[in-house]
């Protein structure tokens, strides 16, 4: 089931149904990006020396697995949680299955794998989802399972469902 989600002001718990599916975007990351992030946070060669990563395992220089979850987070922040959002408990099974490379557009999509009211703070439920970093050929090159708290419309357990 695909959806869209309301406007950010308007979302709730109930928004975010089990087997719903979000596409929330696509993102770039210039080879000159990969550099400066890298070089500042994961300075591995495959990442800031173009001339090592040219004769690399990957054929050139690569995104830092950790650059694609931010730029990933980015689009999680602004086309799929609520605007005043609640803290989130984890990831489960952040897996970098291949290589994002410069300039190649990456499209993000979330499933709502299970969506379940709290029974200690009725204001609220959790959601887990599965995330997945597409590249160009459909193919993964990010997966995740995160948790989110997500405020309800009621506190009202009966209106659950």
């Amino acid at each position: 089931m695909r959806t869209n989600l309301p406007p950010a002001a308007e979302r709730h718990f109930e928004d975010y149904p089990a087997g719903a599916v979000f596409d929330i975007g696509t993102f770039t990351l210039s080879e000159g990006d990969i550099v400066a992030f890298a070089d500042r946070y994961d300075p591995q060669a495959m990442h800031i020396d173009r001339d090592w990563a040219a004769d690399g395992p990957f054929g050139g220089v690569i995104a830092s697995g950790w650059h694609t979850v931010a730029a990933l987070m980015r689009l999680i922040v602004e086309n799929f949680l609520p605007q005043h959002g609640l803290a989130s408990p984890g990831i489960d099974e952040l897996r970098w299955l291949l290589p994002a490379r410069p300039d190649e557009a990456l499209r993000a999509q979330v499933t709502i794998i299970e969506a379940r009211r709290s029974r200690s703070r009725p204001d609220r439920g959790l959601i887990t989802s599965f995330v997945e970093v597409l590249n160009q050929a459909g193919d993964p090159v990010l997966t995740m399972r995160p948790m989110n708290f997500i405020r309800c419309r009621s506190e009202s357990l009966a209106s659950s469902g």
